[in-house]
């Protein structure tokens, strides 16, 4: 039997009793990184004084999946396990999905248990009204993919949850700056944590934001969604975005409704 177990995303009283009394019947743990595993333990039975029989740690994240599931595979039939992510909801951003999946297969039986997402809270706490959204998790940390990533968000009419690291946030800022300055975002940096922070500001004014505040945390992003026929960039915003002609081409036919040959010439001419 498996058992998928959210980790608290920030805030160590977010666990929930369910978690407690699953950890206490479990024999071994599949976790992304068994440090931060052992850890939060750790502290959960400082803070709660509850009390864990000793766990086999097995790491499990996404370069040695697979092997791990030749190894220890066989295991999730015969002792009662848990996978763990490091943080938030398992089979969202990390190697979770694969077990589940190899549960599937192998006619293993297997449960979630509800608790912490980052996506859901902070699209949540966002105010856009529209009531639904695409997750998109993190971008490609740079590149012409990242470009051509932002810029499908950016013309897809969705409000979008984004997912960046500490070193990138301002950088992501200013890349859709340079697409759409007037864009509507909600930044929250921190979540459930001591230094919790939340902006609601257009693209141009978040960018000037974050540049006086410390990028130290993690970040979510809501990018607000905008129509397609609603959308626009100029040729020059277009041109400074790092992709291949060819694909920009694309992109300013569908924006501007042109034959995709004749925004091709207009590009390269420029």
């Amino acid at each position: 039997m498996l058992t998928f177990i959210p980790s608290p995303i920030g805030n160590l009283l977010d666990i929930t009793f369910r978690t407690l009394e699953v950890l206490k019947d479990t024999q071994i743990i599949f976790c992304e990184d068994t440090r931060v595993t052992k850890r939060l333990l750790n502290l959960l039975q400082e803070r709660f004084g509850v009390k864990f029989s000793s766990f086999e740690f097995i790491s499990f994240h996404e370069h040695n999946q697979y092997k791990r599931l030749e190894e220890f595979g066989h295991k999730l039939k015969e002792q009662n396990c848990v996978y763990m992510s490091d943080a938030g909801m398992p089979g969202i951003s990390d190697p979770g999905a694969v077990l589940a999946k190899y549960c599937q297969e192998n006619g293993i039986d297997y449960d979630f248990l509800p608790g912490a997402s980052a996506a859901p809270l902070v699209y949540a706490a966002s105010g856009f009204e529209e009531g639904k959204f695409y997750f998109y998790g993190f971008l490609p940390p740079k590149g012409k993919e990242r470009s051509s990533e932002l810029t499908k968000i950016l013309s897809s009419g969705l409000d979008t949850v984004i997912y960046e690291a500490p070193h990138r946030i301002v950088k992501l800022i200013e890349q859709i700056c340079q697409i759409d300055e007037s864009r509507e975002l909600f930044v929250a940096k921190e979540l459930t944590k001591k230094h919790q922070k939340f902006y609601r500001l257009k693209a141009k004014e978040m960018l000037e934001k974050l540049k006086t505040d410390s990028a130290k945390g993690e970040w979510a992003l809501v990018v607000k969604g905008e129509k397609a026929k609603d959308f626009r960039i100029g040729l020059n915003e277009l041109l400074e975005i790092e992709m291949p002609p060819k694909s920009k081409a694309k992109i300013m036919a569908k924006l501007t409704g042109k034959n995709v040959k004749e925004c091709y010439k207009e590009i390269i001419g420029k």
